[in-house]
């Protein structure tokens, strides 16, 4: 069971700054920006990789999620980045479709 599995079970506490049926956002633990939230699925699914044509709605209201929670932090003028990694070599570090949503300062590209 991965951390974001434990976290949607209750077993970890998180305080979600969004939630609904299908998503949940939440700070991240290890920020690397000021603005640092996670937006995940309720519906487990590995990574971005895995998903199917049938996840195309629950992938746009997972956009419309970071667009939202960008917004409420204050990021929607000054700008902002979501990035989700893919395996190993894309950084991902917990095998659970997530999507950061970076602010609050200048970002750099490339991003590393």
């Amino acid at each position: 069971m991965t951390i974001f599995a434990k976290i949607l079970a209750g077993e970890i506490p998180a305080t979600f700054v969004y939630e609904d049926d299908h998503a949940v956002a939440f700070a991240d633990v290890s920020p690397q920006a000021p603005v640092h939230l996670l937006v995940i699925p309720r519906k487990p699914m590995k990574s971005l990789h895995d998903a199917v044509a049938e996840d195309t709605k629950l992938l746009g209201h997972l956009m419309q999620v970071c667009r939202q929670v960008a917004a409420e932090a204050g990021l929607s003028e000054s700008g902002y980045r979501i990035v989700t990694n893919i395996g190993k070599e894309g950084g991902q570090s917990v095998e659970h479709l997530h999507f950061h949503v970076l602010g609050g300062r200048d970002m750099t590209w490339p991003p590393g």
